[in-house]
């Protein structure tokens, strides 16, 4: 206890300069772990994606449908359990900056391949039994303040017209990993309004998505099924969701890499403010470090004074830092809507942010305090006033 009040009071001898660094602490640290979660949450949906779970979409692009037969086909392949489909639709509730995923599905084949959306059976029965009906995750249905019962109208973009949906559930992720802010709602409708629209064939979907019996022969399961099409007018590329997601995520690897350096850099700038402050601390003391020498205090008692202090002034620093990042990252969540489904401070990014603070303190004081451990005592008793 003696120890840790000796550092404190050390610690805020020069409570202006000590103020400032734990100033730049706060502002690096709860940046630092604002951008670690904007990473996590770019990948929120590769972490979500099931590995019991294939993507088949067209070999040559995401705009190129699959023709509706393909389904029986795929579920006659060896090791499939189960297939449904969506169509992504687009629409805009409102105004753009109301984003959010909409996807015509098949709704008891595509429940049945996600369980992680919990719904009640009461809610899912009406739900399949209401054409005109649609289901929302709970992320979403707070955010606008929705319903059970309520219309909701989308202005079409890649299918044309106004659309309104009434909410028939509102369904939970099983963790928070799962997307809630999701909107999904018959394909058969798309279906037959693209059929009255178009006067043409209607039956063609965007991905299949395909449970299997056993993860582990995902690999063989999505070649069984790529063959069986091959040479075809749609030939298919399976992928696990794992992958399909990656593939969205790889286009914006290079926007990822520069967050994620910025964010190490912010580190290092505190670190060589902290170094700095440190440097200049122990300068100032050049006179107490000798005359401790003189009573026979030991060069690692000298050394363990300064990063004790550097690590008190760099854990207190941190820890306001850390806990002042939950509600940066819940504002910065409401500022861009859903365009992250997932936006949650993570247990492995606080870890992050204590390792930054543990380093930045350590390396601050490491130069100075290797330094005053080996002060020559005449030399610093010179500068006793």
């Amino acid at each position: 206890m003696f120890i840790f009040r000796l550092l404190l009071k050390n610690a805020f001898r020069h409570r202006l300069r000590t103020a400032l660094t734990m100033v730049g602490l706060v502002v690096a640290i709860s940046a630092f772990g604002l951008l670690r979660t904007i990473v996590d949450a770019w990948y929120a949906g590769v972490d979500a994606s099931s590995s019991a779970r294939l993507v088949t979409r067209s070999s040559i692009s995401l705009t190129f449908p699959l023709p509706l037969y393909y389904a029986d086909r795929i579920k006659a392949v060896e090791g499939v359990k189960g297939v449904s489909w969506a169509n992504w639709f687009g629409g805009v509730y409102i105004t753009e900056r109301n984003f959010f995923a909409q996807f015509a599905v098949d709704p008891p084949s595509y429940l049945a391949l996600y369980p992680e959306f919990v719904l009640s059976e009461d809610d899912k029965q009406a739900f399949f039994r209401d054409r005109q009906g649609c289901i929302v995750g709970r992320k979403l249905a707070h955010k606008h303040g929705w319903k059970l019962g309520d219309t909701i109208a989308l202005r079409g973009t890649i299918y044309p017209g106004n659309w309104r949906f009434t909410i028939r559930g509102i369904y939970d992720g099983i963790d928070d990993k799962t997307d809630e802010q999701q909107l999904l709602f018959h394909w058969k409708r798309l279906a037959e309004s693209i059929r009255a629209r178009a006067g043409r064939n209607a039956d063609f979907v965007g991905v299949y998505m395909v449970g299997l019996h056993d993860a582990s022969q995902a690999p063989e399961v999505a070649q069984r099924i790529d063959a069986l099409f091959k040479n075809s007018l749609a030939e298919t590329l399976s992928e696990t969701e794992k992958a399909f997601q990656l593939g969205f995520v790889s286009m914006s690897e290079s926007i990822l890499l520069a967050v994620e350096a910025v964010s190490f850099i912010i580190v290092v700038i505190i670190m060589a403010v902290m170094a700095n402050t440190m440097t200049m601390t122990a300068r100032e003391r050049l006179a107490e470090y000798a005359t401790l020498k003189v009573l026979g205090f030991t060069p690692a008692f000298i050394s363990k004074l300064l990063l004790g202090e550097s690590l008190l002034i760099a854990l207190l620093g941190g820890g306001m830092a850390i806990a002042l990042t939950f509600p940066l990252a819940k504002a910065f969540a409401g500022t861009v809507g859903t365009l992250f489904p997932v936006f949650e401070v993570s247990g492995t990014t606080v870890g992050l942010q204590f390792l930054a603070c543990v380093v930045v303190g350590v390396v601050a004081a490491a130069w100075p305090a290797w330094k005053m451990s080996r002060i020559d005592i005449v030399q610093g008793l010179r500068h006793v006033a």
